[in-house]
Order: C-alpha cells, then structure tokens, then sequence
C-alpha cells in the first residue's frame, strides 16, 4: 500500500512536489503550510502557493504559527507513516520528527553538504558554481545535516538564472522523492551521511547586498546578477533612481569600475565588463537594453553606483 504522508511546504518550489504525490496516489493526511502573510501596506493577504493549491483541490491544510505540542499531538494522531517536507520555512521540533513511523524526508535545492540553509539556489548561482542539484535527506535536528538517500545533478552555466534553476530543480525534486517512497515500500532505502566538515551555509539573502558593485570581476557580477533574478533582483544607481539589471553578459572591455562604456550600456567592472541585457525602472516592466535606453538616456561615460 501507498505510504500515508504528512506534506509541509509553503513556495511555488513546494507544489510540484506536492501535486506529483496526490497524482501518483499517495495518501496526504494532512498539509503543513505558513500562514498568511499581509502585504507592505496592510490591505492585502497573501496566502502561500501551497494553501492555494490545496483549496482548489479541497484537501485539509493547517497554517500554524508555531509547530507546538498541540501540532505534536495532532500530527501523532494521525499515524502517518511518513512525513515529507519541501522548503516550509519553519525547522521542525525533535518531536515532531519523531511522530510518524518513518520520520520526516526532506528535498533540499543543493548537493549536501554544500549549501545547507535558506537560499541554496542563489548562493550556489552568485558563487559561479557550475553544478548544484536537489538532494533527499532524513531530517535531523540541526539544519540540513540529515544523511541523504538520494541526489540529482544539474549543470550551471554563467546563463543561468535563479528562476530558471528553481523550476527545474522542484520537477526534478518532485520526480526523485517518488523514487525513494517506491525504495522504501520496498524495504530497500539506505542513507549516507553527509560529509560534515565540507559542509557550506547559504544565508538567506539580504536586501542590501543585491546592490551591484562595480569593483568585482564581471565574471561575479554576471553571477550576481542572474542569483538574484527574479528575487529580489540586482540593482545600481543613477541620477538617483535605483534600476534593477535582470540579465548580463561578460565583454574583455576594460575602465574604470561602473563607467559606462559605450551606447549599448557596456558597464566597466574591476575587470572586464558586462553588457547590460535586461533592465527595470522603478514602476516600470522589464525591458531589453535597447527598448530602455529609448526612454532613459545613460550615454558613454556616465558613472554608474
């Protein structure tokens, strides 16, 4: 019989998941996700993808503010076999983890050890990586430690954009977890542990740091740019206003760091330089370079912060 399943998850990442597991007939007790959210000015709230995805599908959710004993006992009642967790956004208290038969897998955006933590997409993007990958791990009490039954690799190029990475990886996320329940109905999962002193952290991203700067190599700032596309975007200044670049290329021009080279807004880096290729005004859409400069003159030698 199919493994009855406890879900948890919150982000668009999650729902494949969650979607591919009611598709291939598995039994979803219950659905863990966070609690709505009210928007920047308070008139709006905003539910999570994957409370979304269940009202359409009319299967029982809860958003709990804390997983706390009352979850404990609810969870425990349920007698699940298996808990299943993609991206939830809350670390799961030790007894929780051990309420179901089986305890709690875990599908984690990078190749464990590297880049436990919150956003392993974009740091594994922003370092120039040229591999990163999903892996599928028992959870343990501290955070992405757990040993792992199985890992997928994807390759990276300087293209490669956070968005587009994202959705692979929860395809290939979703399709793997069917893989290991199928092991484990039959009795044959094994775990690895992890190589703990390789391990690396992926902090979660701060607002301040999406700040373009002009005195790295172009090759990072290529990176930079596309780790943080399309959340929350790169952005410089000019004349004050604060414009965010969404994809970039690397050319062998050289000057002075953020010097606008020529009139196809070709920036000067520490070394080298970028070719500007996608760009957003404050309250405007995404533009190409050339459909921008129509309306925003940058013209050669304008300095760029």
């Amino acid at each position: 019989m199919p493994l009855k399943i406890i879900f948890m998850g919150t982000p668009e990442f999650s729902v494949p998941t969650l979607k591919t597991l009611i598709d291939q007939n598995y039994e979803v007790l219950m659905i863990y996700t966070q609690p709505p959210k009210k928007s920047k000015r308070g008139q709006k709230v905003n539910i999570s993808p994957i409370q979304s995805f269940s009202e359409k599908k009319n299967i029982p959710f809860r958003s709990p503010e804390t997983l706390n004993n009352n979850e404990y006992e609810f969870i425990k009642n349920l007698s699940a076999d298996l808990g299943v967790v993609v991206a939830y956004g809350k670390l799961i208290p030790i007894n929780i983890l051990e309420a179901t038969k089986l305890g709690f897998l875990n599908i984690h955006a990078s190749l464990l050890p590297k880049w436990r933590g919150a956003a392993p997409i974009q740091r594994s993007i922003m370092n120039g990586d040229k591999k990163t990958g999903i892996s599928i791990m028992k959870i343990q009490e501290k955070l992405d430690s757990g040993p792992i039954m199985a890992s997928h690799e994807l390759e990276l190029n300087s293209n490669s954009t956070y968005g587009e990475v994202e959705k692979k990886l929860s395809d290939v996320g979703a399709n793997l977890l069917i893989e290991c329940l199928q092991t484990i109905e039959k009795g044959n999962s094994k775990f690895v542990e992890q190589l703990h002193s390789e391990a690396t952290y992926a902090k979660k991203i701060n607002k301040k740091e999406a700040k373009i700067d002009w005195n790295s190599n172009a090759d990072k700032i290529v990176a930079h740019i596309h780790g943080l596309n399309p959340n929350p975007g790169a952005w410089f200044e000019f004349q004050k206003e604060r414009i965010k670049v969404w994809k970039a290329k690397k050319l062998l021009l050289n000057g002075r760091p953020g010097t606008v080279l020529n009139e196809n807004l070709t920036v000067a880096c520490q070394s080298n330089s970028i070719q500007i290729l996608e760009i957003q005004r404050e309250g405007k859409n995404k533009q190409s370079t050339k459909d921008f400069l129509l309306g925003k003159k940058i013209s050669q030698n304008s300095l760029l912060t």
